[in-house]
């Protein structure tokens, strides 16, 4: 079990379905949202996927080991969540938009979502460090992220789930690559940090 201890915020890993729901769940159980699965499985059966049956598949990852991710609690209150798994279970082992650099079994970070009333308060950071923490637990040589490079430009908060650069840098990741993915008009840059 992986623990991160700060301003009283503690991470752990994902396996509790009813908090996930809380970070990345639908208003209405009926609505068709991303469920943090678009990264996840593979576009044919992310495309197949709709309503409850999203939730559903989330819940079964919850039961599984690894969990599909870490949650920030705020005392017993979801307040973060940070999308992580080994790449080869996720769409980056297929994309040819953002490059493997080698054959490292690394894990990848791909979604970072902080709570409303919790942002800027460094949550991002204790939830990068967290999904860092949990993934060097479960063996991970190296941690892969592919977040946005802004610079000082803001970012509309739906299309900052990739994080920041700066975010990442700042925890100790640094850029082994650009890519040709772009999100919300932002070049995203692939960053890692050895665990090694």
């Amino acid at each position: 079990m992986c623990h991160r201890e700060r301003m009283g915020i503690e991470v752990r890993p994902a396996s509790v379905f009813e908090d996930v729901r809380v970070l990345i769940g639908p208003k209405r159980a009926d609505a068709t949202v991303c469920w943090c699965l678009s990264h996840r499985i593979p576009s044919k059966l992310n495309n197949q996927l709709h309503g409850p049956e999203r939730g559903e598949y989330v819940a079964e990852l919850c039961r599984k080991e690894p969990a599909p991710g870490v949650l920030a609690y705020d005392g017993d209150e979801p307040v973060g969540w940070a999308g992580i798994a080994p790449r080869a279970d996720t769409s980056f082992a297929r994309t040819t938009r953002i490059p493997h650099v080698d054959d490292l079994p690394v894990w990848s970070l791909w979604c970072i979502r902080v709570r409303p009333g919790h942002r800027g308060s460094g949550l991002s950071r204790i939830l990068i460090d967290g999904a860092v923490d949990f993934a060097r637990t479960n063996g991970a040589p190296v941690v892969e992220a592919y977040p946005l490079d802004s610079g000082d430009a803001k970012v509309d908060l739906t299309m900052a789930y990739a994080g920041i650069r700066k975010n990442f840098e700042r925890a100790g990741f640094v850029k082994v690559a650009d890519t040709t993915s772009t999100l919300a008009g932002h070049p995203r840059v692939l960053m890692r940090i050895d665990l090694r």
